[in-house]
């Protein structure tokens, strides 16, 4: 078995004195693990840090095996070690994304992406909003999709204001009711006619990743990598407000 292309780097855990094992996201193939034999180097360990684009070839013996990789650098993300922020919105991801992908089951609209969220990351650009989208992304590829572009009772595209912690269908302010406060408020920032921003996306989708993502994964918590992005943000907002 063997694969070739282009890849990010995920995570990498040591193995043994000097190899590590590396989980990369690739378009055309997913995730994928492999031994990087000398990878624990400190010469080899920079190019293989979570976000870097490397250039692979993984051969295994038979499919189901780990296989191995041969690594060379395509393109190093600097900026995501520049500022804590960075930091923890790429820990956020790579987490998110190893918590919730089974290997070799590609995604190509998440990969693609993961790519415009990593680089903005590393450039030192807003990308709040961009991380808000991913995450919807995620759920949508995973099957757990939210529909916020019509209210599901009256079928209008106007006056949403709420959304069903149930169903993840959004719901207009006129039909929403008595059940207003039994709702999820949709934000601004995601088309609803209220307030609301980043903070409550984030709300938002941390509702659905908790109850269908982690549910779906036998109960499993959410990495906590999530959770320290989110207490990030929050406080970057506090203080620049």
């Amino acid at each position: 078995m063997e694969w070739q292309g282009e890849a990010t780097v995920m995570t990498q855990r040591r193995h043994g004195e000097n190899a590590v094992i590396l989980t990369v996201l690739s378009r055309d193939i997913g995730l994928l693990s492999g031994m990087v034999p000398g990878g624990a180097s400190s010469k080899r360990a920079a190019m293989l840090q979570p976000g870097s684009r490397l250039s692979l070839r993984w051969r295994a013996r038979l499919e189901d095996q780990l296989g191995g990789f041969s690594a060379e650098p395509a393109r190093s993300r600097p900026g995501l070690i520049a500022s804590p922020a960075a930091l923890a919105g790429v820990n956020a991801v790579t987490s998110l994304l190893t918590f919730a992908l089974p290997e070799r089951d590609p995604h190509p609209r998440l990969v693609d992406l993961t790519e415009t969220l990593l680089d903005q990351m590393d450039s030192g650009t807003d990308w709040a909003e961009t991380y808000i989208l991913w995450e919807l992304r995620l759920l949508d590829e995973l099957g757990f999709g939210l529909d916020l572009g019509s209210c599901a009772v009256t079928g209008q595209r106007s006056g949403l204001a709420y959304v069903s912690p149930r169903t993840g269908r959004a719901v207009s302010a006129q039909a929403a009711g008595e059940w207003a406060p039994k709702l999820l408020p949709l934000p601004a920032i995601l088309g609803g006619c209220g307030n609301g921003g980043v903070m409550d996306a984030l709300a938002l989708t941390g509702h659905f990743l908790e109850t269908r993502l982690a549910e779906a994964h036998a109960g499993k918590p959410l990495p906590p990598a999530r959770a320290r992005l989110v207490s990030r943000l929050r406080a970057a907002d506090t203080s620049g407000s």
